[in-house]
């Protein structure tokens, strides 16, 4: 096309150029994450509870988790870290005054920050504390609680916090989590979850503790067949005098029974048994494997 009298073809039209990649609404991400469950995308209703990466859930929804793993298809990848409800806090969150309609979509901002009366949308970063669950903004708590002091104390020597809600006490370094964090910050808490978990005490398994038993009983046992010195054992059951003397009673008779037997034999009977101490015979092809093995 082109060169034919009326137009001249651009690079433009030539050349087809790389179509950009669609980046997400920001405006859209941003709503999703303040208003609706991340487990579940259902809106969010009390109560909410957060977990040691800051995201926002519905109680519910992680309680369905938790009884069935496979309810919720990308569960591993949103809530894996999540393996009881201990992981987990309820958040104390102030309601917006007055409050919206019931009838309001889901966009309208339900909470604000009790010091500084913001909204809870995602325009302000929010934090809440472990140890209580009561939620703020980021400037409002630090503006309340002030500069941290920079005299180089370790956790250990660090002074408690009080909520400035509550009247909690809680560590500034250790118990205050930031709502729905960057992906930097997630990544920082993230370690910080790994490391905390790691420092948390092996719980001895119910298998290891019931060997234990076993083996205490079979030492228990031990101990009492054991008999003290000077006890003189119990006597074996065949040791009993009244059994001996009947067996022997009984072996008499058979004797005396077994020696009338054969004197009432002619002499032609008896030549074909032999007592044990009788001198071996040489048998003949005629009694061979006879009467005398019988014997």
């Amino acid at each position: 096309m082109g060169n034919d009298g009326g137009s001249i073809p651009d690079r433009r039209d030539l050349v087809k150029n790389k179509k950009k990649a669609e980046q997400a609404d920001k405006a859209n991400q941003t709503r999703a994450v303040w208003f609706f469950c991340a487990l579940s995308k259902r809106p969010l209703q009390e109560p909410i509870v957060s977990c040691a990466l800051g995201k926002l859930y519905n109680k519910d929804a992680i309680i369905e988790h938790l009884l069935d793993k496979t309810a919720y298809g990308d569960a591993a990848k949103i809530c894996g870290h999540i393996r009881s409800l201990k992981d987990i806090k309820v958040l104390k969150l102030t309601q917006i005054s007055p409050p919206p309609p019931p009838d309001s979509s889901a966009d309208v901002a339900k909470f604000v920050c009790p010091l500084t009366f913001k909204e809870m949308n995602g325009g302000q970063p929010f934090v809440y504390i472990l140890t209580c669950g009561c939620v703020f903004s980021q400037s409002g708590l630090r503006t309340v609680l002030g500069s941290s002091p920079s005299n180089g104390n370790t956790a250990a020597d660090e002074q408690l916090e009080v909520c400035p809600q509550c009247a909690t006490k809680f560590s500034r370094s250790s118990d205050i989590f930031m709502i729905n964090p960057p992906l930097e910050e997630e990544e920082r808490m993230y370690a910080a979850m790994e490391l905390r978990r790691s420092l948390e005490p092996v719980k001895k398994s119910k298998k290891r503790k019931a060997g234990a038993d076993a083996v205490a009983d079979e030492v228990g046992t031990k101990k009492k067949k054991a008999s003290p010195e000077g006890h003189s054992p119990s006597p074996a059951p065949g040791s009993n005098p009244k059994i001996s003397a009947a067996s022997r009673s009984l072996a008499q008779s058979l004797a005396v029974e077994e020696a009338k037997r054969k004197a009432g034999m002619s002499d032609a009977v008896k030549s074909l048994y032999r007592d044990k101490n009788d001198a071996p015979r040489k048998e003949t092809f005629m009694t061979m494997g006879t009467f005398t093995r019988y014997a």
